[in-house]
């Protein structure tokens, strides 16, 4: 990554969602109306037109440079936006979903906050559902204590152990990948995204190499940006379960201490029994065949 005067480069994962990333390139026109941004766009192997949208239609429109990365085959989440990083010219670097509507505005907003807060090394807005809700984008690192939570407790209220929506801005753990904003001293730091995760938990594992090499995260609250949620997932909340089973029992497994990661393979493994156990009992196909192969990736 060889910086010039480029401030920012905006890298989005592009896979099948040719009118969501139509969507989501119109509004980033209200951003970018000098030229030190950037757009890199990165295709897992799109068969909707995706590539032909972005070649013929959006090139000719946005007054600003964009990169096209275009791969074969659909590489996942983290090598994919890898390669947008590597590719990436600006002070600041941005993962940005396309399935995402930024408001007028937000962008800067975020950069304008970098600037003024050098003790800050990554930004995020709040992301919004469609109807203007708010949606829950920020975490607390994973402990023994909120996977309990996240796996057992998820239906009683206790969720803002795990994830939640900030009523006011301030320092958080992390947040979600779906659209934040680095300096880019800290890819070059502790690296990209950890590849052997390939989708889901990612940021995660990121914010955490970022927190421990000195970096802090916030969450500014008047940036706002809405996201649709799941633009590239086909199945549903299957792929989301057994990844973030694949992605915890990784996590606790690089990071934290051997009985930490034997004891949340312990508990991801007796919910998913529980799970096909209800699902059995229900005739629910669903349960029994997300959480039959959750139990197969730990």
């Amino acid at each position: 990554m060889k910086g010039n005067r480029i401030q920012l480069s905006i890298i989005i994962l592009s896979w099948n969602t040719a009118k969501l990333l139509k969507q989501c390139l119109n509004s980033l026109k209200f951003e970018i109306r000098n030229s030190k941004f950037e757009i890199i766009i990165v295709d897992n192997g799109s068969t909707d037109g995706s590539v032909e949208m972005i070649e013929s239609i959006v090139m000719d429109q946005l007054p600003i440079t964009i990169k096209l990365i275009k791969n074969k085959d659909n590489l996942g989440f983290t090598k994919a936006n890898n390669q947008g990083i590597k590719q990436a010219c600006g002070k600041y670097i941005m993962l940005l979903n396309s399935d995402t509507i930024v408001s007028p505005g937000s962008i800067e907003k975020l950069i304008v906050f970098l600037e003024n807060n050098i003790n800050i090394g990554i930004v995020g807005p709040r992301l919004l559902n469609s109807d203007g809700s708010w949606q829950a984008n920020c975490g607390k690192f994973p402990n023994i204590f909120n996977v309990f939570v996240m796996l057992f407790l998820e239906h009683l209220e206790q969720t803002d152990k795990v994830r939640w929506a900030p009523e006011v801005s301030g320092k958080i753990d992390w947040l979600m990948g779906a659209a934040f904003i680095a300096r880019r001293e800290i890819f070059e730091k502790v690296g990209g995204l950890d590849e052997k995760i390939f989708m889901y938990m990612e940021e995660v594992d990121w914010f955490y190499r970022a927190k421990q090499a000195g970096f802090e995260a916030y969450f500014l609250k008047d940036a706002q940006i809405v996201h649709l949620g799941r633009g590239s997932s086909k199945s549903g909340k299957k792929d989301p379960i057994v990844n973030i089973y694949k992605g915890t029992a990784y996590f606790f497994q690089k990071h934290k201490t051997k009985f930490e990661a034997s004891l949340v393979k312990i508990m991801l493994k007796f919910k998913a029994i529980l799970a096909i156990i209800l699902g059995t009992l229900k005739n629910d196909q669903y349960l029994k065949e997300t959480y039959g192969e959750a139990i197969k990736v730990i």
